[in-house]
């Protein structure tokens, strides 16, 4: 199994998801650090990859999404949190540090996220595919036939939910691979997308069931095909700017330019280092729980 770490998912539910009393010898932080180390290890206990992959956003708002929906996050923006901004900035580097020493590559792409990378090495590898995520984003992915789930963190480690395609089904009412079209349909709030205007969960599951594409769905809508209530064949073609530009935006690239490196679980790591970081930054069982986990 190659596992798939959406890495900064993982940081921001350890920031907010653990106590802030966690701190270093000097009074730092550290509670997203060991948080996330936590997961990690935890993760490789449960499902013993043969390879591992860290997955970073070099760009949380690359400049071809937001050329094409310029309020794709943007709020994000407006809303950050300083204090948590600085906290979490001072953290991570540590954090990529203490992965960097156990061996794990670290993989962020210019001008791409790390759902773009993530999905550019599920689409090429040829093992079954776990990726780890607190967000829906990635739902786009699942693939029973290429056998790609989802370790989906929402109820956090220890009962967090596998996404396959029946799970998408029982969930959200549509076929298990539609999960990108019900999205871009409904909109995300979340990440600055508006969907179609007019269109909710329901007329999306209910495109999503008739449609494979948004090509389909706008050429039924030109035509007043029979699957397509009048109300909504109206409002699909008075979203048609938005349904030209969003699939782009919405959809993970395929083609990210990632450096053939070897993603197979490390069979060395620097435990010295490890330890290091672990007495400088009062990391305490966090890492031996980490090196535990290599060691299996």
């Amino acid at each position: 199994m190659k596992l798939l770490l959406d890495t900064a998912s993982l940081w921001y539910r350890a920031y907010y998801g653990m106590p802030d009393t966690l701190v270093s010898p000097s009074g730092m932080p550290v509670h997203l650090i060991r948080g996330v180390t936590d997961m990690v290890a935890r993760l490789i206990t449960k499902y013993d990859p043969a390879e591992i992959a860290v997955c970073l956003d070099s760009d949380w708002r690359p400049s071809w999404r937001v050329e094409l929906i310029p309020e794709y996050k943007a709020h994000r923006v407006d809303a950050d949190d300083e204090e948590a901004e600085e906290s979490m900035s001072a953290q991570i580097p540590i954090l990529l540090e203490l992965f960097a020493a156990a061996g794990f590559p670290l993989i962020g792409i210019s001008n791409y996220e790390a759902d773009d990378v993530i999905a550019t090495l599920a689409h090429v590898s040829t093992r079954p595919v776990m990726v780890v995520t607190g967000d829906r984003d990635l739902f786009q992915l699942v693939d029973d036939k290429r056998n790609i789930k989802i370790a989906y963190l929402a109820k956090g480690v220890s009962a967090h939910d596998v996404v396959d395609e029946e799970w998408i089904e029982n969930k959200y009412g549509i076929p298990g691979q539609s999960y990108g079209l019900f999205a871009l349909l409904r909109g995300d709030p979340s990440d600055g997308l508006p969907g179609v205007k007019g269109i909710g969960e329901k007329s999306a599951a209910l495109l999503a069931n008739a449609f494979t594409s948004v090509d389909e769905i706008v050429a039924a809508a030109h035509a007043g095909h029979d699957d397509l209530p009048a109300p909504i064949q109206k409002k699909i073609l008075a979203g048609l700017d938005y349904l030209e530009r969003a699939p782009r935006v919405v959809a993970c690239a395929l083609d990210v330019p990632i450096p053939n490196l070897d993603l197979k679980r490390p069979e060395e790591w620097d435990a010295a280092h490890m330890k290091t970081l672990q007495k400088e930054f009062g990391l305490g069982a966090s890492v031996d729980r980490l090196l535990a986990a290599l060691a299996r």
